[in-house]
């Protein structure tokens, strides 16, 4: 292999103790040459072990060159851009903290890379519990239901192919001579907003299931929520440059949380709004518990039955509440 074959893993985090080696350790493991990887963590002032960690796992000799640099702005998108700035490599692959990769997982994403397959190649997510525990293990089925995320086919489906995203994501180097860098006005979907900037220049996004990783999921309904809150509110940011990206599983968590709230109103003073109201959730809970009964039946623990439809009506209410607050806010 020459130089043009190097691979820049580049990986921003914030207080990731607990899954950090998880990550270094896998890609240590991977089946593409240790010679021809570099690690660069773009670090937002972890105030944990995380850099402990790192550190620890300098000094083991495994062969694996990691570069910490610092993160100051402390915002995902910010991370990337400066990881990317310093990467040497002519392939970019973009990981996460809360991520463990299959073996082989740089391997497919430079082969895909090589055969054209895509501008930006990415794979499947195994949704992980963020932590034991039947809550945990609940958001982590909940997070990986079609029910949950829509037609997100990067988190259940096994058919390669083109979408619109996918998680994480790999390039060639060039590609953001092209496009540009990730998006630092936002927060959050700033790699969808690349992804649009792709399409938008004839790009294609790749999904191959075969590229596989774990992933950790939130640990709590309450983390849950913080974060579908989150995703919601630049989503919002993100559609306002990009109306045409709008999908239809974006828009039905708000058109739930302004129905319920309309109808919790109007219910006031109507009692036919209130057995609208009754009658929508009675259905809506229907819906969440038959789409868990698989799960209760195969994992045999009916407290899923409880958990999932949890962490579904989480994920929406926040998602939609997060999005009409970004609309408000930004009229504001």
């Amino acid at each position: 292999m020459t130089n043009s074959e190097l691979v820049s893993i580049i990986v921003p985090c914030y207080n990731e103790e607990k899954t950090i080696g998880l990550l270094l350790d896998a890609i240590r493991r991977q089946t593409y040459p240790l010679s021809q990887m570099e690690v660069i963590l773009a670090d937002g002032k972890s105030s944990d072990q995380t850099l402990a960690r790192v550190a620890e796992f300098q000094q083991s000799g495994t062969g694996l060159d990691v570069i910490v640099i610092q993160n100051p702005r402390r915002i995902i998108p910010a991370g990337l851009n400066l990881a990317i700035q310093a990467a040497h490599g002519e392939y970019i692959v973009r990981l996460d903290a809360h991520s463990v990769p299959d073996e082989n997982y740089v391997e497919r994403c430079v082969a895909n890379l090589k055969d054209g397959k895509g501008d930006n190649v990415g794979g499947l997510w195994l949704i992980q519990p963020g932590e034991p525990g039947w809550i945990a293990q609940s958001i982590a089925l909940a997070a990986g239901h079609p029910l949950g995320v829509g037609d997100a086919r990067y988190r259940y489906s096994n058919v390669p192919g083109e979408v619109d995203t996918v998680p994480f994501g790999s390039f060639h180097r060039d590609l953001f001579d092209r496009v540009g860098l990730f998006d630092e006005t936002l927060a959050a979907n700033e790699d969808y907003e690349l992804n649009a900037r792709i399409r938008a220049i004839n790009g294609k996004i790749f999904f191959d299931p075969s590229i596989r990783t774990k992933y950790y999921s939130r640990p709590t309904l309450g983390a849950l929520a913080r974060q579908y809150w989150r995703y919601g509110y630049w989503k919002w940011r993100m559609l306002k440059r990009y109306p045409g990206t709008l999908r239809w599983r974006q828009a039905l968590p708000p058109m739930l949380v302004l129905g319920t709230g309309l109808l919790l109103i109007l219910s006031i003073w109507f009692t036919e709004a209130w057995v609208v109201l009754l009658t929508g959730i009675g259905l809506y809970l229907l819906l969440l518990i038959g789409a868990s009964v698989s799960y209760a039946r195969n994992y045999k623990d009916w407290r899923f039955l409880v958990g999932i439809p949890l962490s579904i009506a989480t994920m929406h209410y926040s998602w939609g509440s997060g999005f009409l607050w970004s609309i408000i806010h930004s009229r504001g």
